[in-house]
């Protein structure tokens, strides 16, 4: 089993110190806004508030997810973990406040394995709407 995770396990990347979100891999188990496949990318999200209040709705947003935690935020960017309920997998999710562009972008992305079911998707429409609502 232990070789299997191996075979199959994800270094985390996080965004860069400019806040550019990694690439996604190969596998079917990632999404975001700057993915080049069309199966892997998620929208953008507006925001008109100012930075550091979409900041702050976008780690809010992250945390409502079920056993989630942000692990690094700096200005434009929150990085969290979210644990799988029943084997404890770990997904990292980045979230990017684009103040240039005035959008938030995303990446979610399994650590372990090829597919997730569409666990990373559905989190990224989730935490998605949230921000969306938060401006209506």
């Amino acid at each position: 089993m232990a070789s299997l995770l191996a075979l199959y396990w994800h270094r985390p990347q996080a965004a860069t110190a400019d806040n550019v979100l990694a690439a996604c891999p190969d596998t079917p188990n990632c999404v975001s806004s700057d993915a080049t496949r069309t199966s892997q990318r998620v929208p953008t999200v507006a925001f008109t508030d100012a930075p550091d209040v979409a900041q702050r709705r976008a780690r809010e947003a992250v945390l409502a997810e079920p056993r989630s935690r942000v692990v690094t935020e700096r200005a434009g960017y929150v990085r969290a973990e979210c644990r799988s309920l029943v084997f404890r997998f770990v997904d990292d999710v980045d979230i990017v406040v684009d103040s240039t562009a005035r959008v938030f972008r995303f990446r979610s992305a399994s650590r372990v394995g090829r597919g997730d079911m569409g666990v990373n998707r559905r989190r990224i429409e989730r935490i998605s709407e949230r921000l969306r609502t938060a401006t209506d």
